[in-house]
């Protein structure tokens, strides 16, 4: 638990990233009647003697009713006289489903990512979990959860007993997060350009149009989640999850801000975004210098 006051400034009302999380309500479908909502229970099947003795209360080892027992039990004489014997499977019991903690978790992590993005998750300050569930609307806890995922990612640290502060990044940190991933892109980015059909390329121009979409709105965490569904699913045309997995986070964690952030103008966004189609091409056309030229200067030119 964290204790002790984390450091914020008063401000304006919160953001558009700490809404409140929505949370799913447990309904029984409408189509099912009423009756069969209830537990099954035993007696509304056994003779009336049963029915009275389960009524009582009265059980046998294992569970069952006496009623049970003796329901069986003539059904199974009947049986031996050759007698028909109806039997129906019990109606399940449709309880109250169980809203998941994990599924508001994740929609505190998105939105976390997305205010480390904007920046409104400012580098260097501490946050406590109780003040930030304030914002969100929801407990402590799956705010801590979240927050810790950061902290295996790389996004926060981990103060005792006063929260979580946002990883001061240097410039350096950010080059070489490019260097890395050049390395990684760059040869499977060359060998999809000889291996790719033409035409498959055409299936990622929507990817491509929703990038430009967002810069062309100036919208900076919607453009950083867009680049990052285009780069993956360029990737993805590999065939390889692992490799598409480990390229993503290292594109996440070039999206987070740097100690002083530049100005991100609409412009820039733009611009980089234009080079997604421009890469798209280039693999159609198979020109592997610009290809490779594109891969490396998108990684150190733009955000990403």
């Amino acid at each position: 638990m964290e204790q002790g006051r984390a450091r914020e400034t008063a401000a304006p009302p919160p953001p558009e990233w700490a809404g409140p999380v929505s949370r799913p309500q447990p309904q029984v479908p409408p189509s099912q009647p009423a009756a069969q909502a209830r537990p099954y229970h035993a007696a509304a099947r056994v003779p009336d003697q049963a029915r009275g003795e389960a009524a009582r209360g009265e059980r046998v080892p294992g569970g069952q009713v006496h009623g049970e027992r003796a329901g069986g039990e003539q059904a199974h004489r009947e049986h031996a006289r050759g007698e028909h014997v109806h039997s129906e499977p019990p109606a399940p019991a449709a309880g109250p489903r169980t809203v998941q903690r994990h599924s508001v978790r994740g929609q505190i992590l998105t939105a976390l990512r997305t205010a480390l993005v904007s920046g409104e998750l400012a580098p260097g300050e501490v946050y406590s979990a109780p003040a930030l569930g304030l914002r969100f609307g929801v407990s402590a806890t799956p705010v801590r959860e979240a927050m810790q995922q950061l902290a295996i990612e790389g996004a926060v640290e981990v103060v005792p007993n006063r929260g979580f502060r946002v990883v001061e990044r240097t410039p350096r940190e950010l080059a070489e997060l490019a260097e890395v991933r050049a390395l990684i892109e760059v040869p499977v980015m060359l060998r999809l350009a000889r291996t790719v059909p033409a035409a498959r390329w055409a299936e990622l121009r929507p990817l491509a149009e929703a990038t430009a979409t967002a810069a062309a709105r100036g919208n900076l965490p919607h453009y950083a989640e867009a680049d990052r569904a285009f780069h993956r699913a360029l990737l993805g045309m590999a065939g390889n999850e692992q490799l598409v997995a480990i390229a993503d986070d290292l594109h996440r964690r070039s999206q987070w801000p740097l100690i002083s952030p530049p100005t991100t103008r609409r412009a820039d966004l733009v611009a980089d975004a234009a080079e997604h189609g421009a890469l798209l091409d280039a693999l159609v056309a198979q020109d592997l210098c610009v290809v490779e030229s594109l891969v490396r200067e998108h990684f150190t030119g733009g955000r990403d």
